[in-house]
């Protein structure tokens, strides 16, 4: 089944502020909403092995709630577990924005952000086994996990008590190199283009994992917020035959036309109610509020599920609607 990651207007379907904090630099920007970043060269590709410069270009965030700026640093080394990866783009995240909003405490300062990355290994670590110089790699929010806690030896790393997170606390791809840790990246198959891949490594990710935790037997399924990963996920709901509820904010009617064009059966604001009750209601909006408004959307036993890594606070709500739902955070 075809997936497309694009908007009508040939970008990657993420938030339109990404233009705030990106579109100022000297990058090529490939997308109408600046969602994409797809990097000059500065060495040439001979065979598959790269002429590694000492510096490289990179966006650098030397504080919360400051822009990025472009600058000029060393190219990483990487230790024996790392590859050192040229890099081909890197989508922007809403969680990006929330870094440089200062809205996640515990940043890395300076930071170079940016965790769907996508390119080629240009260098591995002696002890590094599962890549090669020159294949194709892809590089997600999971920068490592510890190994050794209670999550990770039961093989739940995303609920590591010491992870490292990409773009977050260790730097990531809005550069022209970065490391990663081989052990947490993906292979990424030939064909498809690396401005479409990109934003598979978190909002293909993360949104399937939402999918899944919306329970089985779900036909009709509302999204609260339409952006990255509920366009692909749309897309994916209609082709198993499921219906697709969207919600955007209110007003926002070329949003809600995208979402009819990509299969949505209905689609409305965030402040209006379906014409039917759903089975299921994924919240992609950092919004605390859209929680009592989906819990009211749903039938007896429907499942609410917070998709964000970060949300606004959560109003009360009467029980009266919630005590036969459920309600997760992914």
């Amino acid at each position: 089944m075809p997936i497309t990651n694009r908007r009508s207007g040939g970008g990657v379907a993420v938030s339109a502020y990404a233009h705030e904090y990106f579109d100022r630099t000297r990058f090529l920007v490939k997308s109408g909403l600046g969602s994409v970043l797809v990097f000059l060269a500065t060495a040439e590709l001979r065979g598959w092995k790269m002429l590694i410069p000492g510096t490289m270009c990179a966006m650098v965030l030397e504080g919360p709630r400051q822009s990025v700026r472009l600058k000029q640093v060393s190219v990483p080394q990487p230790t024996p577990r790392q590859v050192l990866i040229r890099i081909h783009a890197c989508g922007v995240c809403r969680t990006d924005l929330h870094v440089v909003d200062g809205e996640l405490a515990g940043a890395k300062v300076p930071l170079i952000p940016g965790h769907e990355i996508v390119g080629r290994v240009v260098q591995t670590g002696a002890q590094v086994a599962n890549f090669r110089v020159g294949e194709r790699i892809g590089v997600p929010w999971l920068g490592s996990a510890c190994g050794r806690c209670p999550y990770c030896k039961k093989g739940a790393e995303n609920l590591c008590d010491h992870p490292l997170f990409t773009g977050y606390t260790i730097d990531g791809g809005y550069a022209e190199y970065t490391v990663a840790d081989a052990a947490y990246c993906l292979h990424l198959p030939e064909g498809t283009g690396d401005e479409e891949a990109a934003p598979l490594l978190c909002a293909g990710l993360i949104g399937y994992r939402s999918y899944r935790m919306a329970g089985k037997g779900v036909q009709k399924l509302g999204f609260y917020g339409f952006g990255a990963a509920a366009h692909i996920l749309a897309q994916v709901a209609k082709h198993e035959r499921k219906s697709v509820y969207s919600f955007t904010k209110p007003g926002d009617g070329k949003g809600q036309e995208f979402a009819r064009k990509l299969g949505a059966v209905w689609a409305g604001g965030s402040d209006e109610q379906p014409p039917e009750k759903l089975d299921a209601a994924i919240i992609f909006a950092p919004v605390g509020a859209l929680v009592p408004a989906a819990l009211r959307a749903l039938v007896k036993g429907g499942t609410v599920v917070c998709s964000g890594i970060h949300m606004s606070d959560i109003p009360p709500f009467p029980m009266s609607f919630s005590g036969e739902n459920e309600w997760c955070g992914r």
